[in-house]
């Protein structure tokens, strides 16, 4: 079939299939990167508001300690609930593929 800008290609079932997996990659990976600042941004807003009392043009020693320990405790916490989230989503899928499996 043509259209208004001339034939247009055809994908073979493979090239089709191929192109959306990529496409599905590719969204994933801009997911990953949106999740990623979105981590970033809230651990920088909690950090601060939890440790920098009295804004200045510098940080103080406890300043620095207080953020370090906010931070070591906030990305501790995402691993911990990342972790458990994959594993949760593998026994649902192992469930539902064995269930597709019996049926």
């Amino acid at each position: 079939m043509s259209s208004l800008f001339g034939a247009r290609p055809t994908l073979s079932a493979d090239d089709a299939r191929q192109k959306a997996a990529q496409i599905k990659q590719e969204v994933e990976q801009q997911l990953a990167l949106a999740n990623a600042q979105e981590l970033i941004n809230k651990m920088n807003e909690k950090c601060f508001n939890a440790c920098i009392v009295k804004p200045s043009g510098s940080l103080t020693p406890n300043d620095e300690a207080c953020l370090m320990r906010c931070t070591d405790r906030f990305l501790e916490a995402f691993n911990l609930i990342s972790a458990k989230y994959v594993q949760r989503v593998q026994r649902e899928r192992d469930a539902s593929s064995g269930a597709s499996l019996l049926q």
